[in-house]
């Protein structure tokens, strides 16, 4: 189902994007229950626990819901060789798809910072993406605070695989 999403307006022009949205759901609905948003936050910082940092010291740990209600984990592991480390989201994730699930309806991510919300980085942000502008991604502190967004409010204006389809229509069709 193709949703058109409402990135931004200055009352005379809309800035518009088109998303693949789930079924029934708009943009932002489908929120987790708090007893299973509890139980992700829980994974994630049980996960967090086993992350090998130790370049940086920074932890962190991430909790994937699927759309058919499985949690896959991940942590960070780095490596001397700094670009060979994997972040927790895209280790969780691949976990995911290495299983055959391709499908996400949340992401949950913990570290150690107190002060502020934990985000993702840019490549992280992309590899969500991958997977759709729509599903939501919970930003935490230890104190089990979070700040609730969803993949396009991350990464707006994004590149994902409906970009790669609509190219190859033009080429086919001589454009």
């Amino acid at each position: 189902m193709l949703v058109l999403l409402l990135l931004q307006s200055d009352g005379q022009h809309d800035l518009c994007r088109i998303v693949e949205g789930r079924e029934g759901l708009l943009p932002g609905e489908g929120a987790l229950s708090e007893d299973m948003l509890k139980k992700m936050i829980s994974e994630a910082d049980k996960v967090k626990t086993h992350a090998y940092c130790p370049y940086s010291q920074f932890r962190v740990g991430a909790a994937l819901l699927t759309t058919d209600h499985h949690i896959y984990t991940g942590c960070n592991v780095e490596n001397a060789c700094n670009n060979l480390g994997v972040c927790a989201e895209r280790n969780a994730m691949a976990k995911a798809v290495s299983e055959g699930c391709r499908s996400f309806r949340a992401i949950v991510i913990s570290s150690d910072l107190c002060e502020q919300f934990i985000s993702p980085c840019g490549g992280c942000r992309q590899f969500m993406r991958e997977f759709g502008a729509n599903w939501d991604v919970y930003l935490t502190k230890p104190d089990s605070s979070y700040l609730k967004m969803t993949v396009d409010e991350l990464l707006p204006i994004s590149f994902g695989p409906e970009d790669l389809s609509m190219k190859k229509l033009q080429i086919q069709n001589g454009h």
